[in-house]
């Protein structure tokens, strides 16, 4: 297996434009991109652009009527089929709009071939992570669902057990799912509580079919939840289900919405602790499952303080060259960033938070505390249904 890692890119991704005003800017994608190679992170992988998947690859999730319907908006916008998700306020139509969405999701595919096949031990598409996309429609600003479509390219190559870990601040209830009833499949999303954010799914009570039961895992954090509690969370549940299931690949969604300055949620998590949970996810990958490691990006609207920092950070872990957070952001970039959106870059690849502390779940929690009620809701939700004690 080549220890060397893939960054799945083609500058076609930045095509992925909802429009002028449209919080999903593809700015994000483009400042990410450069920040990775101001570090000189682009001589420490193996930049591959995918082809784009194709129609039966895209078959493996979506009804051949959805893509057929997004076919046709993206040949004439106005005329999308808004009872498809196409055409609103979240996901408007645009002029080729199904080829840029299949390219974005043959990098997620691509990434996942080149680690089951072993051609890379790690695989980064921070383009991808487009979590929401149903079997039959769009949502949440994806229209394809490329995180769900590189676990079933997966399963199609043989891997009898996946897990995918999401951490964007919103559910990830479109990979949820596409597995719902298959328990190969493994589920993990730590969220912001759909009381108060899209997509109002994700309660700890959704649990899988019966024919998978304690295969979706669901963990609704209190909005306000900050990087203590964050981490405290992720801990308290992601590792011992990950060490119980043994997954052959962990795939993850590294959505940078959690982040305090993001505009459209009400956690307050910082790039600091972003950091953190990318590097356990990259440690749970070495532990449990030969280090076979896909990353996706996902969520994230502060598209220059925030974005752009998180994703350069997770393509260097994967690439086994870290950035340290107090690292200076070389100043070719943060000129780049006025160009390009006249306002002022960050400074320095922290929040100043680093490192970030946090109490273990082992030492006991408090019943009483909004936070150990949502990870106590979790583990005795799902933990009895996996033989584990909640």
């Amino acid at each position: 297996m080549s220890g060397r890692a893939q960054l799945m890119w083609d500058e076609a991704v930045t095509g992925y434009d909802f429009g002028p005003g449209h919080p999903m800017d593809p700015v994000r994608l483009a400042l990410t991109r450069k920040l990775v190679d101001a570090f000189g992170l682009d001589r420490e992988v193996e930049v591959v652009a995918a082809k784009a998947a194709g129609e039966s690859t895209l078959r493996l999730v979506h009804r051949q009527d959805y893509i057929g319907a997004v076919k046709a908006a993206s040949a004439d916008p106005a005329a999308a089929d808004q009872s498809y998700g196409l055409g609103t306020v979240d996901d408007p139509a645009f002029a080729g709009m199904h080829e840029v969405s299949s390219l974005i999701a043959g990098q997620s595919v691509g990434a996942a071939e080149a680690v089951w096949r072993g051609e890379a031990l790690h695989a980064v598409n921070f383009a991808g992570g487009l979590h929401h996309a149903m079997p039959g429609g769009a949502s949440g600003f994806c229209i394809y669902n490329d995180a769900s479509l590189a676990i079933a390219r997966l399963l199609e190559l043989g891997a009898e057990r996946v897990a995918y870990v999401d951490v964007d601040v919103h559910h990830g209830d479109g990979v949820q799912a596409a597995f719902w009833e298959d328990p190969r499949v493994l589920t993990i999303s730590l969220h912001e509580h759909p009381r108060t954010l899209f997509p109002q799914t994700g309660w700890p009570e959704e649990t899988g079919a019966d024919s998978a039961a304690g295969s979706a895992v669901n963990v609704a954090l209190p909005a306000g939840t900050g990087d203590a509690g964050w981490l405290r969370a992720f801990h308290a549940v992601v590792p011992e289900l990950i060490a119980d299931f043994r997954p052959q690949v962990l795939v993850t969604q590294h959505g940078a919405d959690t982040h305090f300055e993001d505009p459209l949620a009400h956690l307050a998590v910082s790039l600091d602790a972003q950091r953190a949970v990318q590097v356990a996810c990259h440690d749970l990958a070495h532990e449990y499952a030969d280090g076979r490691w896909v990353a996706l990006g996902g969520g994230g609207y502060a598209v220059v303080d925030v974005v752009p920092r998180s994703w350069t950070h997770l393509v260097a872990i994967a690439a086994g060259r870290a950035v340290e957070p107090e690292a200076v952001i070389p100043e070719g970039w943060r000129q780049e960033v006025f160009a390009r959106t006249r306002q002022l870059a960050p400074a320095r690849m922290t929040d100043g938070r680093w490192p970030v502390a946090w109490s273990g779940w082992e030492a006991g929690y408090d019943p009483a505390d909004r936070l150990d009620q949502a990870v106590l809701s979790a583990r005795r939700a799902v933990f009895p249904l996996r033989g584990l004690l909640a």
